[in-house]
């Protein structure tokens, strides 16, 4: 791997996503980290909108890797000396690294997408209990209530069994959100308890699409009317399905580079404050 232009002593930034291949491409973002370091450049930050293997943020089973954390490690002994990212699937993983991590949202990219469907009489649905913190900032925005579905996990895999929604949701258009989906799986089922419990529609909002081979047909045969979701994985092994409509977050990653680069503040940005307070 070379770099074609002059970097020494300049500032540089690497826009790369980690996934589809998802090892391939993060071993890659480690080459041009040390090839733009042994190039000479005064700093180096990762812009990585997807950030493979956040889900393995814990150790929680025995003997398992905890696989964020080798990622981080690769990436500072690559000689990274800044981070940016988008909607860390656990904040916590910001603390698995020695340097700056700026963890983006692109909650109110989606909002604006939302109000712009002119929806009425809406209910913001949360796609598990750990997403309901997030929820309801989506709530906050958009002056709705929240639901939240009840699901368990019964595999060590993505699987995940659909047990309820709690909260009203009668007579009222659903929007499910959540950071990710990968096979839809909880999308669907949380859509088919929706309208089994009197929503009038069902609408759909996470950041990453990280789409399984299957996950088209999936949502194709699903009550989900459509599906938003952002440009952070840029790349998919097969075509999204129909009911998908891909959000860009350039403007986002643009400005946070802007700030950085300048030496201004990022808080502005990446802190999605209740509109409230």
């Amino acid at each position: 791997m070379r770099i074609l232009e002059n970097v020494r002593g300049r500032d540089a930034y690497i826009i790369q996503t980690t996934v589809f291949p998802a090892n391939d491409s993060f071993m890659e973002l480690l080459f041009y980290v040390d090839a733009l370091k042994r190039a000479s450049a005064a700093s180096v930050t990762a812009v990585i909108p997807y950030f493979s293997y956040a889900k393995g943020d814990k150790k929680d089973e025995p003997r398992v890797s905890i696989r964020a954390r080798v990622c981080a490690n690769c990436l500072e002994a690559a000689g990274i000396d800044r981070v940016i990212t988008v909607d860390l699937h656990a904040p916590q993983i910001q603390g698995f690294f020695s340097k700056p991590v700026d963890n983006l949202t692109a909650g109110p990219i989606l909002v604006d997408r939302l109000r712009r469907e002119g929806l009425r009489d809406i209910v913001i649905v949360s796609a598990d209990a750990g997403f309901a913190k997030d929820a309801r900032r989506f709530a906050s925005y958009l002056g709705a209530p929240v639901a939240i579905a009840d699901k368990r996990r019964v595999a060590h895999d993505d699987s995940a069994e659909v047990l309820g929604i709690l909260g009203d949701v009668a007579g009222k258009v659903a929007v499910i959100v959540d950071d990710f989906a990968i096979s839809c799986k909880t999308l669907v089922g949380n859509a088919g308890h929706l309208r089994a419990m009197g929503a009038t529609e069902v609408y759909a909002a996470i950041t990453h699409g990280v789409f399984s081979v299957d996950a088209a047909q999936r949502l194709d045969d699903s009550a989900i009317k459509k599906l938003f979701v952002t440009d952070t994985i840029e790349t998919h092994p097969v075509a999204l399905s129909k009911r998908v409509e891909t959000v860009s977050v350039a403007e986002l990653l643009g400005e946070a580079i802007r700030r950085i680069h300048r030496g201004e503040s990022v808080s502005r940005i990446f802190d999605w404050r209740d509109p409230r307070v």
